[in-house]
């Protein structure tokens, strides 16, 4: 009975840990836009179909004029998301899935996502 409930804490911590970064990382998605036309030009190329957002909260280039955006691009989201899975003491990775999930919802109708499996689906 005692392991059950101790698993049964453990599976809470978590679910509280994880609820916690998700609302942390949505008071910070405003970071990302830290300047205006650095958000016109992300949603400018993702119309385009230069660039697209990829399961891991990084963005990918889909064409290759477009891998010095990208490279600074994700360079400003990785030292977000290092100093978030320091404070939350979560991976790196975790915290950009948990973006991941926020700029899907956020992005523009016709941003291209690409998936774990390697496939490019169109929102």
């Amino acid at each position: 009975m005692r392991s059950v409930k101790n698993n049964r804490n453990m599976s809470r911590r978590q679910i509280f840990r994880k609820a916690l970064l998700a609302l942390t990382v949505i008071a910070c998605l405003p970071v990302f836009a830290v300047t205006p036309a650095w958000a016109d030009q992300l949603d400018d190329l993702r119309r385009s179909g230069a660039v697209g957002e990829a399961f891991d909260g990084f963005v990918r280039a889909r064409d290759g004029s477009a891998q010095g955006f990208v490279a600074t691009l994700n360079e400003q989201r990785r030292a977000i998301y290092v100093k978030r899975a320091k404070t939350e003491n979560v991976t790196v990775e975790q915290v950009g899935r948990v973006y991941a999930v926020e700029i899907f919802k956020k992005a523009p109708a016709g941003t291209w996502f690409l998936n774990e499996n390697g496939q490019w689906t169109q929102k």
